[in-house]
């Protein structure tokens, strides 16, 4: 068992990372970060954003995401249950229905099956197209083969980069410096990366931040599913 808010706490200050920095990259408002530090856990709306800010938050400070959630519900989501009030048995009651409400209810279940039958023998004729009018084959293309980006922010001192497409001996993609405030972008959705430094740098993959452990050298495969963090 492990104190989960001061944790978090001393990870973030180790890193020199502000609440304003921190909301805006992962999108948590300041106000939860700091009751996740302080493990005010009433002052979040709901046991799923505990769950989903948490995850993120530790990720984002290198850290393992589900340890963190595996923590919350084994502490507070079991003792916050064994509080409740046991839940008293309501007895139900059976209401007669009335025979203009009965007809009601069967002429709208008979105009629902009789939509569905349409539909459906619109779909069975031959020649019919089930493609979304106004969008071409070619648009649902482009929509579904829409590309990725990589963004690297450089903050602090920044820190040297190198970054390759598809694996550590593909095309070298980038290459040098980051500085504080520079921002660079790749297309594309799956990269291999060598970090000099991984607090002088935020990344982002189509949007999404991507957790680097606090590390120097650091190699790491960046995937739209998740980081691998490789040896050497």
């Amino acid at each position: 068992m492990f104190e989960i808010g001061h944790s978090l706490r001393e990870a973030r200050e180790r890193q020199g990372l502000g609440y304003p920095e921190i909301e805006l990259a992962t999108k948590i408002r300041s106000k939860y970060i700091r009751a996740l530090e302080e493990e005010d856990f009433t002052s979040i709306p709901g046991d799923a954003y505990i769950r989903g800010f948490l995850r993120s938050y530790a990720e984002y400070l290198g850290l393992d995401g589900d340890v963190y959630v595996d923590e919350y519900a084994s502490r507070f989501l079991t003792s916050w249950r064994d509080e409740l009030p046991p839940r008293r048995e309501r007895r139900r009651i059976r209401r007669r229905e009335r025979p203009l409400e009965r007809r009601a209810v069967l002429l709208v279940l008979a105009g629902i099956a009789a939509v569905t039958a349409l539909v459906f023998a619109a779909f069975s004729i031959p020649g019919s197209s089930t493609n979304v009018p106004g969008m071409s084959s070619q648009q649902k293309q482009q929509h579904r083969a829409a590309p990725r980006q990589l963004v690297l922010r450089g903050i602090g001192a920044g820190t040297y980069v190198e970054v390759r497409r598809n694996k550590a001996s593909g095309e070298v993609v980038l290459q040098g410096t980051v500085g504080a405030g520079e921002i660079d972008k790749l297309t594309g959705s799956r990269f291999y990366l060598l970090v000099r430094r991984s607090a002088g740098v935020r990344i982002t993959l189509g949007g999404r931040a991507v957790s680097l452990p606090a590390a120097h050298n650091l190699r790491v495969l960046v995937t739209p599913q998740r980081t691998t963090r490789l040896s050497g």
